[in-house]
């Protein structure tokens, strides 16, 4: 079998055969087959896609080219959650609690922010003495102990698809849903869990910027989910607009802390009991409305923020600042940033927003590069609210003064404005939980 053979083929437009895939894959992966080969295939996808069966095929080559965790040893039904990324995106720290305490066995795997977009361990680290790295062992009896684990990925959790995305990166080949659905699905699969619950955002701060692409790239995943014997289910969220109040790691923190004591942003309170209602509908196959009210529950109760508790007491933080919001460091600088016109808010850029986070020092650029856990961005205002010229729409955190003036140029530039009154946006936009016909 030869790479030339592949290439052509998928260049003329044909479907591939399983050997092939696994050839390439497996091929890639040891070191066999050079970049500018795989270079020539992305793009043949790219511009000619792949089947269902295809991209089933491939997801499934990627998790199994590294470790692929087993969860047989945990007690009860695994359900896991991942979000294509977003601005403001918290729900990890909010919904994770929630299921676990109505029973759903979370064994989560989470990454670090990059770019304008955050990352769960980031946050979790910025509680303090939170440990985000366990062995398979204390992992798995975590979960059983608790119901609920939060680590960093495994650095050998599907490199074959490690190795695609640094390429897909550098040729212009990111953007096709294939090859999107099959490197996020693959890295779901590899780490275990049974149910799996996708949060695809869409807007100016999501991957996907329009409502077609994020339902069709939904539908793939869902699909894929199902053919490889996981329940899957997908959510379209808006990420038009930041999702709560709070941008910065140790702000988000707060902010989901306040959410599960019934006291969040009423956006992010509705995005994250969809998710979590989701995760509960696919751990207990009871009807959604039960779901949600014990969803609603948890958080009335207390049980969901105690269980936010029992997991950084497990892993090691700083327990106190759960309890005293407050303890958390505070940046030196505080800045108000002020409305230079009057109107209301008629769109924010969410990416721009979430690179002003990233200038103020909440996030790095490229990998390495250190966090200012304290840094961040208080929005005072949001969209289809009334501002005066004048009035504070925003509030900056940062240990860098410095900073503040080129993060205010570029927030201002992101802010929308309309002399009309602006209609509430929707929030979620379709939930996929059944395979395409």
């Amino acid at each position: 079998m030869r790479m030339y053979d592949i290439i052509t083929k998928k260049r003329n437009g044909e479907v591939l055969t399983d050997a092939e895939i696994s050839f390439f894959i497996d091929g890639y992966t040891k070191g066999d087959i050079p970049d500018y080969q795989v270079s020539a295939l992305l793009m043949a996808i790219y511009f000619n896609g792949m089947n269902e069966h295809e991209t089933s095929y491939l997801t499934m080559a990627m998790a199994q080219s590294g470790d692929q965790i087993d969860l047989s040893g945990i007690k009860g039904v695994t359900v896991d959650k991942h979000s294509t990324g977003g601005v403001g995106d918290k729900t990890t720290l909010i919904v994770a609690p929630i299921v676990a305490s109505l029973g759903g066995k979370l064994a989560k795997m989470s990454g670090r922010g990059l770019g304008h977009t955050g990352g769960t361990v980031d946050k979790l680290e910025s509680i303090g003495d939170f440990c985000t790295e366990l062995s398979p062992e204390a992992f798995i009896k975590q979960v059983n102990d608790i119901g609920i684990c939060v680590v960093g990925q495994s650095g050998n959790l599907a490199p074959a698809d490690k190795k695609l995305y640094a390429l897909r990166d550098v040729t212009a080949t990111v953007d096709s849903v294939p090859l999107i659905a099959s490197s996020i699905m693959s890295k779901k699969i590899a780490a275990g869990s049974s149910c799996i619950v996708l949060d695809v955002k869409t807007g100016s701060g999501a991957f996907m910027k329009t409502l077609d692409d994020s339902i069709l790239l939904a539908q793939k995943m869902v699909d894929i989910g199902y053919s490889v014997g996981r329940k899957t289910a997908a959510l379209i969220t808006n990420m038009d607009i930041p999702l709560g109040h709070a941008i910065g790691n140790s702000l988000e923190v707060i902010e989901a802390v306040n959410t599960l004591k019934g006291n969040g942003p009423a956006d992010l309170t509705e995005v994250c009991v969809a998710l979590a209602t989701n995760m509960v509908y696919l751990c207990t196959g009871k009807p959604k409305d039960e779901c949600k009210e014990m969803v609603l529950g948890a958080i009335k109760d207390g049980s969901a923020l105690d269980k936010l508790r029992q997991m950084v007491k497990a892993q090691g933080g700083d327990v106190a600042r759960i309890d005293n919001t407050d303890l958390f460091p505070k940046a030196p600088v505080v800045v108000d940033v002020k409305s230079r016109k009057s109107g209301y808010i008629k769109h924010m850029d969410a990416e721009k927003i979430g690179i002003c986070s990233v200038i103020l020092g909440a996030g790095r650029e490229k990998k390495g590069d250190p966090i200012d856990f304290s840094a961040g961005i208080i929005l005072s205002k949001k969209t289809c609210d009334y501002v005066n010229e004048g009035d504070v729409i925003a509030q900056f955190h940062t240990s860098d003064a410095s900073k503040i003036a080129s993060a205010e140029e570029l927030f201002n530039t992101a802010i929308v404005y309309s002399d009309e009154p602006v209609p509430a946006p929707t929030l979620v936009y379709e939930i996929i939980s059944e395979p395409s016909k």
